[in-house]
């Protein structure tokens, strides 16, 4: 069974950078979609980011220009580039399919920005 394993996070000042690193042990983002999701405690999960098998790519208006989202197919990988890091970006940080598949979901790599 394919899993998938998130890594990357990190403590950061606000304005900071860090890049998140989805791992698949099998071949399933090129050929479906794939995404970024994030959870703040006390908040509902949200889809942050998403790169379709063709390359097309949305993002939520509020990491709009910081977030960068992208797909390396020989490594079975999905990564997303945040810049300039804001305290409200704090959450736990998961990757999945769109929409997700419950077991495809990790335990997610935690994502903390000081202000």
């Amino acid at each position: 069974q394919v899993q998938l394993v998130e890594s990357g996070g990190g403590l950061v000042q606000s304005g900071g950078s860090l890049r998140l690193s989805c791992a698949a042990s099998g071949n399933i983002f090129r050929v479906n979609t794939s995404g970024w999701y994030r959870q703040a405690p006390g908040k509902t999960r949200e889809l942050v980011a998403s790169i379709t098998s063709t390359g097309r790519i949305n993002y939520i208006d509020s990491v709009k220009g910081r977030f960068t989202i992208s797909r390396d197919d020989a490594k079975n990988t999905v990564y997303l580039q945040m810049n300039s890091l804001k305290p409200e970006d704090t959450a736990v940080y998961y990757c999945n399919l769109v929409p997700g598949l419950s077991w495809y979901w990790g335990q997610g790599t935690q994502v903390t920005v000081s202000s």
